[in-house]
């Protein structure tokens, strides 16, 4: 089983004209492949640039379309808001669907708008994405970096421990993540990233983070976007390995979950869509991880974090 932390689906589903939906379709994530990779629950990433839209329409716009997906997929996905639905799914076969936003400048400065994002069954949000908003900093430019959340990021922080949905640090502003970390009273999560000591990366956790976030009880998501990775053209299986052994050795095999950005990151990974996560899976094995280690890293953990904040 596997629950992925991050993918960009719906981005692409809203795009195209060509992809026929999610039960099939020419993307990294669709029903059939989810099926095949035996996912006990995929976060469906709600997307946005605050620059180039209005992000709250925007925003309802995508969460329209991703009920009306599950709606005529409903045999095979359903919702899913908390671990007990989770549970539930699984019992009737089904594959849990967890909804997020990526950039919550889809808020507006809003904490009214959060609230009614939560009644619409969004359960996670990436604090920021690649543009300053009313929250915080993303970590994108050296003179961001050293900036925190604002009283409203502040203030969202504890709305959401409040609600019980996941804060998404991935993005934000490695001043903005130490924040998350004092003022949160529940576990956090860094939804798609990697270690920074082994890829100088600024969207990667440095090993403090990684330590502080294991302490917390939260997870990192190993991400497949190849610059997160390496300096392979490719996103490299052996990469993927290299992260996890390092995250384990700094933070615990309990802090390492999945995070795959898949429609979201860039082409050219050896495993190439979500139907084929068993790749990583005999990779983790013929790396001398347990297959306890490896069932904790697709899937325990976050499950763990799913049912100690939602």
């Amino acid at each position: 089983m596997v629950i992925d932390l991050h993918c960009d689906t719906f981005l692409r589903l809203m795009e195209g004209k060509d992809n026929p939906g999610l039960y099939e379709n020419n993307l990294n994530v669709d029903i059939k492949k989810l099926t095949k990779a035996k996912s006990l629950a995929q976060f469906f990433a709600m997307w946005i640039n605050i620059r180039e839209n209005n992000p709250l329409e925007t925003c309802l716009k995508m969460i329209d379309k991703f009920y009306m997906e599950l709606d005529k997929n409903q045999d095979h996905i359903a919702l899913a808001t908390n671990y007990e639905d989770i549970m539930r799914n699984k019992d009737k076969g089904k594959i849990s669907a967890i909804l997020t936003i990526e950039d919550g400048g889809a808020v507006k400065g809003e904490i009214h708008n959060l609230r009614n994002f939560y009644r619409l069954g969004v359960r996670g949000i990436t604090l920021t994405w690649n543009n300053v908003n009313e929250i915080g900093f993303p970590n994108i430019k050296e003179e961001y970096r050293n900036k925190g959340l604002t009283e409203f990021g502040r203030e969202v922080v504890h709305e959401m421990n409040s609600l019980g949905m996941l804060i998404d640090v991935s993005h934000l502003s490695d001043a903005g993540f130490y924040d998350v970390a004092r003022l949160s009273k529940k576990p956090f999560i860094a939804s798609h990233s990697n270690s920074r000591a082994i890829k100088d990366h600024f969207r990667n956790l440095t090993d403090d983070m990684i330590k502080v976030l294991s302490d917390k009880g939260g997870v990192i998501g190993i991400s497949f976007e190849r610059d997160f990775l390496g300096d392979s053209e490719n996103a490299k299986i052996e990469d993927m390995v290299r992260h996890i052994k390092h995250i384990k050795n700094v933070g615990g095999i309990g802090v390492i979950a999945i995070g795959s950005d898949y429609d979201g990151c860039n082409p050219n990974c050896e495993v190439d869509n979500i139907g084929e996560i068993g790749k990583l899976r005999e990779a983790l094995k013929a790396n001398k991880f347990t297959e306890d280690e490896i069932d904790k890293i697709f899937y325990q953990n976050a499950l763990r974090v799913i049912k100690d904040v939602l």
